[in-house]
């Protein structure tokens, strides 16, 4: 009996070390996520703010290409102030090991998806630059460029942004392969590879 109480001892105190190391993955996570989207509300503000201003002040297409920049960062800074306000509410939680699993996925696939959805708005930004040159129009012209623009530097944001959540769910996955006893507050288990 008193062996067993060891054993348990042994295992609920590994269980709390590799608990305490999921959150900090989990932290992590939240971490960069929270990170990027101060960059992205940055960038976003900034080209609001310069878009206006210059959209006011200039004529043709830099005028069209001013107006599209301070459009375009309206979603972007929507985007950064709920991916942020997301980033912040999950800091605190401890998942259990597969929640932070399906976490870790979800925002990996969010940035490999938005890095796709960059490639066409490139792709649509060379178009209407395109079609305003043989068209003469110089509203085309300004929104193709300025949506070449935005869409590489959320490619780049994109890339970015999922080469770090990729890496820390890396780490995540190797954890949870070298760690199989888990507990969650309530039950406690052990993985046996036979």
């Amino acid at each position: 009996m008193k062996r067993f109480l060891i054993i348990i001892m042994a295992l609920a105190s590994y269980s709390v070390h590799a608990q305490d190391s999921l959150q900090t993955l989990n932290s992590n996570r939240e971490h960069i996520k929270k990170t990027g989207m101060e960059v992205l509300g940055s960038w976003a503000i900034a080209h609001i703010a310069l878009g206006t201003v210059e959209s006011n002040n200039t004529t043709g297409s830099v005028k069209y290409y001013y107006q599209m920049d301070a459009l375009w960062n309206i979603a972007n800074l929507g985007a950064a102030i709920s991916g942020y306000i997301s980033a912040v509410n999950n800091a605190g939680k401890t998942p259990t090991p597969a929640e932070c699993l399906k976490q870790q996925r979800k925002i990996e696939n969010i940035f490999l998806i938005n890095g796709g959805l960059d490639v066409a708005y490139i792709g649509t930004g060379i178009y209407l630059n395109h079609r305003g040159t043989s068209d003469n129009s110089s509203k085309l012209q300004g929104y193709g460029s300025s949506i070449i623009v935005q869409g590489a530097f959320l490619l780049l944001f994109d890339a970015t942004m999922y080469t770090s959540e990729e890496n820390n769910g890396n780490k995540l996955r190797r954890f949870l392969e070298k760690n199989p006893v888990i507990f969650d507050g309530k039950r406690l288990g052990m993985v046996l590879n036979l």
